[in-house]
C-alpha cells in the first residue's frame, strides 16, 4: 500500500487518536445495526493487544456544531463494550482540559470514546485550532472511518497535519484494497452492476469502469433516462431527459471499447406509489420493447432482465455492486435486487465486491451480507473513490 498502516507503528506504551465512524442507527437509546462498530473492532484490538491505549473519536448524525444529547455517544459506547468484551470509559468531550485530564488517566490497554466531534462547529469546516486540540490527546494518529475520508474535516484531515505518525487503520486499508487494488486489476470476466436514481451521480463512476469492466448492467431509475436515449417511453418513471446525451455518450463508449452494456429488457410498473405506507397501487409490466405507458412508473427490473444478468453475474470471476435494482425499500418492488443479490452470492469462485450505501442495505436485506466476498462501509466515500478522486482523510495520512 501507498499509505502507511497500523502494522507500520510501534504502538506499545502509546496513545493512538483513532478516528472511528460510529455514526450508526439508533432507536430509544439503543444500537439497531453494530455493523460499524464490528467493522473497527480489529483496529481498536491491535492497538491495546500491543500494549497502547485506544482513544476514540467520531461523530454521528447531523447537530450542525451544537452540543445535542439526541446524538450523544454515549449509548455508542455501551455497545462498543459489549462488541469489545471489555469495559470503554465514555469522556463527555473531545476537547480541552476535561478531555485530554481524562485521556491521560487512562492506562495502557484501555479504551475511551469522546463525545461527539460534531458538537464543535469547526469540524466540518476543518477548524486547525480544533484539529490540534485532537492532535493533544494522542502520541498517533489512525484513521479507520472509511464512510467519512471524503471529507476534509479537523478529525479526519485536519488532525493529521498535527499527530504525527498518521496511518490508516485495518477497515481502511481492506477499502482501499477492495475498490482500488482489486478493482484496477480484476481478474476476468469483470462485471459492474449499477443501480441507483441519477445517471448524473454515476456518470463519472459509469465513464471510469468502462475502461476497466468487461459487462455493465444497468438498473434502477437510471436506467429510465438510457431508455429515453434509445427512443423508449418511461410513462411516469423518474428520468432526467436532459441527461440523454450523457447516456448516449456512455453508450458510444462502451461499444468502442468493446464493453457489453446491458439495460433492462422489462421492467416492473406501478400506477401509483405511497412512500409514507411503503405500497404501491396497481402492479404491471412494461411491453415488448421495454416501453412504459403513461401514468405508470418503473419501480425494478422484470424477470427477463432478472435472467438476463443472472446469466452474466454467473460467468464472473469479479463483481462489483453499486446500487439496487429497484425500490427494494417497498415488498413488491424488491424482487430484482433481492435475485440479483442472491446472484452474486451464489457465484462461489467470483470476488464480489459490494459498494456501500444502498446496496449494502439491499444485500443485508436480501440476507446475503454474509455470503459476498467484501461488503464496503462508504457511501459517498466508495462512489468518489470508484470515480477516481482523491480523499482528504487518506490524502492527510503517511506515505509509506
Amino acid at each position: 500500500m501507498a499509505t502507511k498502516t497500523i502494522q507500520d507503528v510501534e504502538l506499545h506504551g502509546k496513545r493512538a487518536v483513532i478516528r472511528v465512524d460510529f455514526n450508526v442507527p439508533l432507536q430509544d437509546g439503543e444500537v439497531t445495526d453494530n455493523t460499524r462498530i464490528l467493522g473497527a473492532l480489529p483496529t481498536i484490538r491491535r492497538v491495546i493487544e500491543q500494549g497502547g491505549t485506544a482513544v476514540l473519536l467520531s461523530h454521528l448524525g447531523r447537530p450542525k456544531g451544537e452540543v445535542n444529547p439526541k446524538f450523544s455517544l454515549e449509548s455508542v459506547g455501551k455497545a462498543l463494550a459489549e462488541a469489545l468484551g471489555q469495559p470503554v470509559v465514555f469522556i463527555p468531550e473531545s476537547r480541552g482540559e476535561a478531555a485530554e485530564k481524562a485521556v491521560a488517566a487512562l492506562s495502557p490497554g484501555s479504551v475511551a470514546l469522546l463525545e461527539n466531534v460534531r458538537f464543535h462547529p469547526g469540524e466540518e469546516k476543518n477548524d486547525p485550532e480544533l484539529a490540534k486540540d485532537f492532535a493533544k490527546l494522542g502520541d498517533l494518529y489512525v484513521n479507520d472511518a472509511f464512510g467519512t475520508a471524503h471529507r476534509a474535516h479537523a478529525s479526519t484531515a485536519g488532525i493529521a497535519e498535527h499527530l504525527k505518525p498518521a496511518v490508516a487503520g485495518y477497515l481502511i486499508q481492506r477499502e482501499l484494497e477492495f475498490l482500488g487494488e482489486k478493482t484496477e486489476s480484476a481478474e476476468g470476466p469483470f462485471v459492474v452492476i449499477l443501480g441507483g436514481a441519477k445517471v448524473s451521480d454515476k456518470i463519472t463512476v459509469i465513464d471510469r469502469l468502462l475502461e476497466k469492466a468487461d459487462t455493465i448492467l444497468i438498473g434502477g431509475a437510471m436506467a429510465y433516462t438510457f431508455a429515453l436515449a434509445q427512443g423508449k417511453t418511461v410513462g411516469d418513471s423518474l428520468a432526467e431527459p436532459d441527461k440523454m446525451d450523457t447516456a448516449r455518450a456512455a453508450l458510444k463508449k462502451a461499444e468502442e471499447r468493446g464493453v457489453k452494456f446491458l439495460l433492462p429488457v422489462d421492467n416492473v410498473i406501478v400506477d401509483s406509489i405511497d412512500f409514507g405506507n411503503l405500497s404501491v397501487g396497481n402492479v404491471g409490466s412494461s411491453d415488448e420493447s421495454g416501453n412504459i405507458p403513461d401514468g405508470w412508473e418503473g419501480v425494478d427490473i422484470g424477470p427477463k432482465t432478472v435472467e438476463l444478468y443472472r446469466s452474466e453475474i454467473a460467468e464472473a470471476k469479479t463483481i462489483l455492486m453499486n446500487g439496487p435494482m429497484g425500490i427494494f425499500e417497498i415488498d413488491a418492488c424488491n424482487k430484482g435486487t433481492f435475485a440479483i443479490a442472491e446472484a452474486v452470492a451464489a457465484n462461489k469462485s467470483a470476488l464480489s465486491i459490494i459498494g456501500g450505501g444502498d446496496s449494502v442495505k439491499a444485500v443485508k436485506q436480501a440476507g446475503y451480507g454474509d455470503e459476498v466476498s467484501f461488503i464496503s462501509t462508504g457511501g459517498g466515500a466508495s462512489l468518489e473513490f470508484l470515480e477516481g478522486k482523491t480523499l482528504p482523510g487518506v490524502a492527510a495520512l503517511d506515505d509509506n
